[in-house]
């Protein structure tokens, strides 16, 4: 364990120029490029709090997120949103920044939901405290859970304090030759009846599902839904969480499309990997990012660029161009969080 606070906050005050926060840099590639001198967080480690009782961790942001999952594995417990685990060394601060969630958020929630409080240092070098150790804990606006998702454009996260849970007591994989309609319709259908389904992925004409609770209410389930075959239950789901299975090894542009779970099949070139039920779709395309960003749009959703040359992602943006009424709001959250601008500027919006 060791406690950098104080250095971490004099860094920040004194700057003069742009910080980029990282952690482990295992998520470099996501949003837009960073810029400014490196802000290294990973000499702030360790795990000040965790109560299972309580179903709370609370750790330093530079605490390896493997170290965590460690500590919850041998009280039986986990972190439900199952983040994903891009490098060996990735850290907590960074999970929490980058908000991005595995197989399970669908049926769970994402990383906002289980953040019950942050203690940071913002960009006028104040140290912040926001929320607390249980869920009962806000009164007025919830700004811990709005540090989930903001790329350290608001931040350097010194602690986090996490909601766990206790492993169900049993799962199990099944798997269904469709194609993508079938699959689609079949997720939509399902969801709307009282299965214990928790992740579903579709790849390549072949739908996955996971299903996990209670041993009767499991195989029950598999009994009902029936399958043409099962596969291990960890590891299938530990590499699509970890994305190293086939599909995320291409060279096209990856995005990632946010959708309605009822949208159709969206019609655009390349291949594509289906989860959440339906509205999450990755899309690995040579596409330009206006034809891909209004085939989201035209569903109802919105389409980021995950994965793709620098050049690309210049000109495009990792992100879609947000409606003015929202880019003001995140405007006037950077001017009160970060006056000065220099917290990982342009790694959500370029202009903030």
């Amino acid at each position: 364990m060791s406690d950098i606070s104080a250095q971490l906050i004099e860094r920040i005050r004194a700057a003069s120029s742009p910080l980029c926060i990282r952690g482990a840099g295992s998520k470099d590639f996501y949003g837009n490029a960073p810029q400014g001198e490196v802000l290294d967080t990973r000499g702030h480690t360790g795990i000040v709090a965790y109560e299972p009782t309580e179903l709370f961790v609370t750790a330093r942001g530079g605490t390896q997120l493997a170290e965590i999952e460690a500590a919850l594995a041998a009280q039986g417990q986990y972190l439900p949103f199952e983040p994903p685990r891009f490098a060996p060394d990735s850290t907590i601060g960074g999970v929490v920044a980058a908000g991005l969630s595995g197989p399970r958020r669908a049926s769970a929630g994402s990383v906002r939901d289980y953040v019950l409080g942050v203690r940071l240092v913002d960009g006028a070098a104040r140290e912040l405290v926001f929320g607390g150790q249980v869920m009962k804990n806000v009164a007025g606006y919830d700004v811990s859970r709005l540090i989930a998702g903001s790329l350290g454009t608001l931040g350097l996260i010194l602690d986090v304090s996490l909601k766990v849970l206790p492993r169900p007591a049993a799962e199990a994989t099944l798997r269904f030759e469709l194609k993508q309609a079938a699959a689609l319709d079949k997720l939509n259908r399902w969801a709307g009846q009282p299965l214990p389904i928790v992740a579903s992925a579709w790849d390549a004409g072949v739908l996955t599902l996971r299903l996990a609770g209670a041993r009767a209410a499991v195989e029950a389930a598999q009994q009902k839904l029936g399958a043409d075959g099962t596969v291990d239950a960890g590891a299938f789901w530990d590499e699509l969480r970890d994305q190293r299975t086939t599909f995320f090894a291409g060279d096209a542009p990856l995005w990632r499309l946010s959708v309605p779970s009822v949208a159709p099949v969206i019609d655009l070139p390349g291949a594509t990997l289906i989860e959440w039920g339906g509205a999450q779709r990755w899309l690995r395309t040579d596409a330009p990012a206006t034809t891909v960003r209004a085939a989201a749009a035209a569903v109802g959703g919105s389409a980021a660029l995950y994965r793709a040359p620098a050049e690309l992602k210049a000109a495009a943006g990792a992100f879609a161009p947000l409606p003015e009424p929202l880019a003001a709001l995140q405007r006037r959250l950077k001017a009160a969080f970060d006056p000065r601008g220099i917290l990982n500027p342009g790694r959500l919006y370029k202009e903030i």
